[in-house]
């Protein structure tokens, strides 16, 4: 489908996608243990929105049903939604990038970079927060962010950027900390159960601090990558053809790279590692609109959020009041997702 010729038809799928979004959000916060009506979770949510809160009266709701609504459902639902956006939208981005429909988001050992900064602040027993944010938060996001960066000097050849070396050294990379990741788990034997849970994912500590700390990390860098949507579909015609229209694909490389690394640094810090989401959703939507990222971007977005709310929700509804790690769910939908792709590439191959 060409996004040109569709471009009114996408945008009318889009407003329609956000109506659902907003539906599955209530209905999704709605769900749980306590029994709270949907009608009540409507209106407790629509009352801090503020077109929607001079219209509706919360009387006869309890107190106990607000703070459980506002405080606990929602900023997990919504958490929920930001991280499954954020992913999706970077898988979409290093797609095109890698010109390969099986990278995602964790492609350059951000994930590797983060457990291993988490795995560390565990095991040298670092509590409290810095700035109001947990230091296993912050481990996650500075050692991301460090990953990448010597990543980014590995795959370096002069002034350039080869995709195949930026590619290899994210994998060498990841491999490497997870030796060391695991080496940590011999000698920190009694760390190791605190380690796994959160490489598996979580949002179950869900805050509304967390919340408001995603949001401008997800929401401009979305809306950065959105604006090079263009230079991204260049990019798939080949470094050559790229320079020969006028983009310089060494310095588009960086720029995106720097985004990307941001949110996903930010988003792992929070929800830990989450696999699947960035792999699967971009591609779902490549199948259904085409290639062009103007088109993919906002709708992987959209698809992201839809997946994990739903995700997460199994995850906190599958065995009550157990709260199974998030990552097992994305998993379970994304392994046979990706076999499918790769049963297909050896078609191609062979």
């Amino acid at each position: 489908m060409s996004f040109i010729r569709n471009k009114q038809q996408n945008k009318n799928m889009f407003i329609l996608g956000i109506l659902v979004l907003g539906v599955v959000i209530i209905f999704c916060t709605y769900l749980g243990v306590a029994s709270i009506s949907f009608k009540q979770t409507s209106l407790i949510i629509l009352s801090k929105i503020p077109i929607f809160n001079k219209y509706i009266a919360l009387e006869g709701i309890k107190e106990t049903s607000k703070l459980i609504i506002l405080n606990l459902r929602l900023p997990r639902v919504l958490l929920a939604c930001l991280v499954g956006a954020g992913l999706s939208v970077v898988g979409a981005c290093f797609q095109s990038i890698f010109k390969n429909p099986m990278a995602d988001p964790y492609t350059l050992g951000v994930s590797s970079g983060a457990a291993f900064g988490a795995t560390l602040t565990i095991v040298l027993n670092l509590g409290g927060s810095f700035l109001g944010i947990g230091w296993m938060s912050v481990g996650a996001f500075i050692g991301a962010l460090i990953t990448v960066i010597i990543v980014y000097f590995i795959a370096k050849v002069g002034s350039k950027i080869p995709t195949a070396t930026l590619l290899l050294s994210g994998i060498a990379m990841s491999f490497m900390l997870s030796s060391l990741i695991s080496l940590i788990m011999i000698f920190k034997r009694e760390e190791i159960e605190n380690i796994v849970m959160w490489t598996m994912g979580s949002i179950s500590t869900a805050s509304w601090q967390q919340v408001m700390l995603v949001v401008p990390f997800i929401c401009i860098g979305t809306g950065v990558l959105y604006i090079f949507a263009r230079e991204l579909n260049i990019m798939l015609l080949g470094d050559n053809t790229a320079k020969n229209l006028g983009v310089d694909t060494d310095k588009m490389k960086k720029i995106l790279v720097i985004i990307s690394t941001i949110m996903v640094a930010v988003i792992v810090s929070v929800s830990g590692v989450i696999g699947f989401i960035g792999l699967i959703i971009p591609h779902s939507i490549r199948m259904v609109f085409g290639s062009d990222n103007r088109a993919v971007i906002p709708f992987s977005a959209l698809g992201g959020a839809l997946f994990l709310i739903i995700c997460d929700t199994i995850a906190r509804s599958l065995v009550p009041p157990m709260d199974i790690p998030v990552g097992i769910i994305t998993s379970l939908f994304g392994v046979p997702f990706f076999i499918n792709i790769l049963y297909k590439a050896k078609k191609k191959i062979f």
